[in-house]
């Protein structure tokens, strides 16, 4: 029996995987390059559009834990991200072009993954596993509607600009991680005093955005907010926010600037760096001019502008079960941020565990329930509780049951729910084989 899987970003990549490493046959459907989305510039599976970075690696941190479960898992994703990463602090950031191309490489030489490029425009007949992201082509958007017969939902997502190393000015720019984490040198920063943030401010909240034309209404999801949208929260927002100097001293004054722009390296060369924290769907003319103004930055050379681009979802809550099949329809498995969950990881997460259960139901086995004090479980526990005011999310520690003890110092708390969590997966690992041979 053959598992159909639509989509190949990180979510359907994942999840054919998962599906073919368990002895399925897998046809693997993938619009691209045939027909593009308004976010996507590569031909290959997996593709990163927002940012380079993975965010936390450490299991302190909940998407660091998430990680560490995938890597558990056998995870695709994580093998490639741990294979392509690069400079980051604390973070877990990754070569986006190499990071695509390995995934891309390992799917098309597996045996049993068939790989057909094309569109789907209906929703296919026997073990299913949909994985179109958010940005999901019209016709299969209404098909699933007719599936479901339920509204769907939708945010805007918005993606930061790349500049040239070359161009950047050294002689204002310096290398340096907040607090000296990682090797302490993993961002080039571009220090601003009052005057000059004052500046960059009053031009960022004056420039002109791009018209949303068939977007029905200027949603934005919180984790991945334009700066522009950032800016008009408050005069101070930016320099609490991806602009806040804390833990950081300008080499040339020998004091913590009024606000830093940090620069983060976005390939293997290190010959681009992205603006972290600048999601944008300013006209691209506008970019280059009030981005020339931040200090450093005065002859930069954009190998991208940021742009905007929709993100569909369903209103999970009410259509899935915690095995993230329909409720209606328990062939049918959905992943990725067409959930609900909100991220790269989540999504490569969600994939992980729709392809698991999609291939267990094809060789006749009872379908999984990731527990609930892992990052894994807390993820779908979250998009199928009830909740008439669903909302995306990242995997955070909230979602988590709480431990039974109190402790105060956070990150020991965070990793004592950690380590909870990974003794939980192990014995679930444990006890899914043996079901697995029972």
């Amino acid at each position: 029996m053959k598992v159909t899987v639509v989509g190949a970003g990180l979510a359907g990549s994942e999840a054919a995987w998962q599906i073919a490493n368990r002895g399925v046959a897998v046809d693997l459907y993938e619009m691209r390059p045939q027909k593009n989305t308004p976010a996507h510039t590569s031909p290959y599976f997996a593709e990163l559009v927002c940012s380079n970075s993975l965010r936390a690696a450490n299991i302190e941190n909940a998407v660091g834990l998430l990680k560490e479960e995938m890597r558990r898992q056998n995870s695709l994703i994580m093998k490639s991200a741990d294979k392509n990463k690069l400079p980051a602090g604390s973070a877990l950031a990754v070569d986006r072009e190499n990071f695509a191309k390995d995934i891309t490489k390992a799917l098309y030489d597996h045996p049993l993954v068939e790989v057909i490029q094309g569109e789907v425009t209906q929703i296919p007949r026997g073990i299913t596993v949909i994985a179109a992201g958010p940005l999901a082509s019209d016709a299969l958007v209404q098909a699933i509607l007719a599936e479901t017969g339920q509204d769907t939902l939708h945010f805007h997502d918005a993606v930061a600009p790349i500049v040239e190393e070359e161009s950047i000015n050294k002689n204002i720019v310096f290398a340096a991680s907040r607090f000296e984490k990682g090797d302490g040198a993993d961002y080039l920063n571009c220090p601003m005093n009052e005057e000059e943030y004052w500046a960059f401010y009053d031009a960022l909240r004056k420039a002109e955005v791009q018209p949303l034309h068939d977007f029905e209404d200027e949603k934005v999801f919180e984790g991945c907010m334009p700066v522009e949208a950032m800016a008009k929260r408050g005069e101070h927002t930016l320099r609490y926010g991806p602009l806040k100097p804390v833990g950081l001293i300008d080499p040339r004054t020998g004091k913590r600037p009024y606000a830093v722009v940090q620069l983060r390296q976005d390939n293997a060369a290190a010959s681009h760096y992205n603006l972290v924290g600048f999601q944008t769907r300013l006209k691209w003319g506008e970019q280059k001019k009030v981005f020339s103004m931040i200090p450093g930055l005065e002859n930069a050379e954009f190998v991208r502008f940021g742009v905007m681009h929709r993100n569909t979802y369903l209103n999970s809550p009410f259509l899935l079960k915690q095995d993230w099949s329909w409720q209606k329809r328990g062939d049918l498995f959905f992943a990725g941020q067409i959930t609900g969950v909100e991220g790269y990881m989540e999504s490569a997460a969600s994939g992980l565990m729709a392809g698991i259960n999609a291939a267990r139901l094809a060789q006749g086995q009872e379908t999984l329930l990731w527990p609930a004090d892992t990052a894994c479980g807390s993820l779908i526990r979250y998009i199928t509780f009830p909740n008439r005011n669903f909302q995306p999310t990242n995997i955070t520690f909230g979602l988590m049951p709480p431990l039974g003890e109190k402790i105060r110092d956070k990150k020991q708390k965070n990793y004592q729910i950690a380590m909870r969590a990974l003794s939980s997966l192990e014995l679930f690992l444990q006890q899914a084989e043996k079901m697995k041979g029972d």
